[in-house]
């Protein structure tokens, strides 16, 4: 199954200082049948404006990926932990038994990213953070994990998971693969650009929900950013 989810049919909330586009029920949307994939709970995409931000608030028992995909977010934390992470680079916050932070863009220009969380395999982990950087050359052409919980991906940030995150490059006219079990639920965004799976065509901020296929091979109508969540 290849599920085509367009951007404009996803919820939406515009704060003024947050323009966020929510591809599962979140706040104040609720669809009951986007609540969840697999074990992913929430993928917010969000526009932050300039030198503004979330104030400290709490998260408990979450994995939470941060994907920037233009400008920087600054974080910190009540583990004393503080970060800046920018485009193209990620950030990863095991909420776990719970923890305080804020994320702001303490920068002159709007920053785009997405949020995704992941539900964890058990409660009560202790809480973590961590933040790399993943340079567009060795994402061109090919899937590089960013952060998983699972076996052999051990040059990932780590999450409390049996999922994972992945980002690639493709230029238009190529394809990517990426192979999986037909028991696992697959949720692709470009960030950028438009492609095709099978018989469905994607353009930039579609969601494309997948299960029930070994693998899937992913042809890049244009030059495509892409981001998907790998979970059980």
């Amino acid at each position: 199954m290849i599920e085509l989810r367009p951007f404009a049919s996803i919820g939406a909330a515009n704060h003024g200082w947050l323009d966020a586009h929510h591809h599962f029920s979140f706040a104040n949307y609720h669809d009951p049948a986007r609540t969840q994939w697999g074990a992913l709970r929430v993928w917010n995409d969000d526009a932050i404006a300039a030198q503004s931000g979330f104030p400290p608030h709490g998260h408990q028992d979450m994995e939470i990926i941060t994907y920037v995909r233009s400008g920087a977010i600054s974080h910190r934390d009540s583990l004393g932990n503080a970060g800046r992470t920018e485009a193209g680079d990620v950030q990863v916050m095991s909420a776990g038994t719970g923890i305080q932070h804020s994320e702001f863009n303490l920068e002159d220009q709007e920053t785009t990213l997405f949020q995704i969380w992941i539900l964890p395999d058990s409660r009560g982990h202790a809480p973590s953070w961590g933040a790399r950087p993943f340079p567009k050359d060795s994402r061109e052409g090919k899937f590089v994990v960013l952060a998983s919980g699972l076996a052999g991906d051990g040059d990932a940030l780590p999450i409390h998971a049996q999922a994972r995150g992945a980002g690639a490059f493709v230029k238009a006219g190529e394809t990517v693969r990426y192979e999986t079990s037909a028991t696992r639920h697959l949720y692709l965004v470009p960030a950028t650009g438009r492609v095709r799976i099978g018989a469905v065509e994607a353009a930039a901020r579609d969601g494309v929900a997948i299960t029930g296929e070994a693998g899937v091979e992913i042809a890049a109508l244009e030059d495509s950013e892409l981001v998907l969540v790998d979970t059980g």
